[in-house]
């Protein structure tokens, strides 16, 4: 039986891959992200390899193989269904159900989700925004780009927000920052590194480059496209 920790790992490697150039995780960036040494890390690594997870090499960053990719989308699947059931069933606020599914995610049999994802309706995203993997692994996600990538004047429709840090989340929720809500860009500021935001009936925000990141949106003079499938992982993939 596969433990948490290892679950944790695995999907802790899927994210940074995805946000590294290479498609690769590093060995540094994983130890950051677990809140471990590196050393305790490289000991995980072989594990991980033995148990035909990931491949690594010997000075380089690690990467998912197939069977690597299939377990960190199903934790996904898991954590973003009981993300869904907290908020919609249980009426949770959006801003403290990350670290209650970190919890859940581990203790749900492959039959129970099915049975909560068919009760939910078979939602396709989460309470933030990300999208849900379906059954088999696959994941569908429509484009957008970070707020303060947009000029000044503009409008977009929020896609994402970024479900990690709850006191973000309360911030971006008492400005009317959720997804599907309209916001408009009032002023960019180079020098600051700066963009305010706002929504309809909310006072306006300004927020950082960096916290901008994590608002993702569709530009009104550019709308979403229909979904598109992204293929599950092949062997040519890790």
């Amino acid at each position: 039986m596969i433990s948490a920790t290892v679950e944790d790992y695995i999907k802790a490697i899927y994210a940074l891959q995805r946000e590294s150039p290479t498609g690769d995780a590093a060995v540094t960036r994983v130890a950051v992200a677990m809140g471990v040494t590196s050393g305790t890390v490289t000991a995980m690594t072989h594990k991980l390899r033995d148990a035909g997870l990931v491949k690594a090499e010997r000075y380089g960053g690690m990467r998912l193989t197939p069977k690597g990719s299939r377990l960190a989308l199903d934790v996904i699947r898991r954590h973003r269904l009981v993300e869904v059931f907290l908020v919609d069933i249980l009426k949770f606020d959006w801003s403290e159900v990350h670290d209650e599914a970190e919890r859940l995610e581990h203790a749900l049999s492959a039959k129970l989700i099915e049975r909560l994802d068919a009760f939910l309706g078979h939602p396709t995203i989460d309470p933030h925004g990300a999208p849900i993997p379906d059954a088999k692994g696959r994941l569908s996600e429509v484009a957008a780009i970070p707020v303060h990538a947009l000029p000044k004047g503009a409008t977009a429709t929020v896609a994402r927000v970024d479900g990690r840090d709850p006191s973000f989340l309360g911030l971006a929720a008492r400005h009317g920052l959720k997804p599907g809500a309209t916001c408009s860009i009032l002023e960019q500021t180079p020098e600051a590194e700066s963009v305010t935001v706002a929504v309809p009936g909310h006072q306006p925000l300004a927020l950082s480059h960096r916290a901008a990141m994590r608002v993702l949106a569709h530009p009104a003079t550019d709308p979403p496209r229909s979904t598109r499938r992204i293929r599950s992982p092949r062997a040519d993939d890790a």
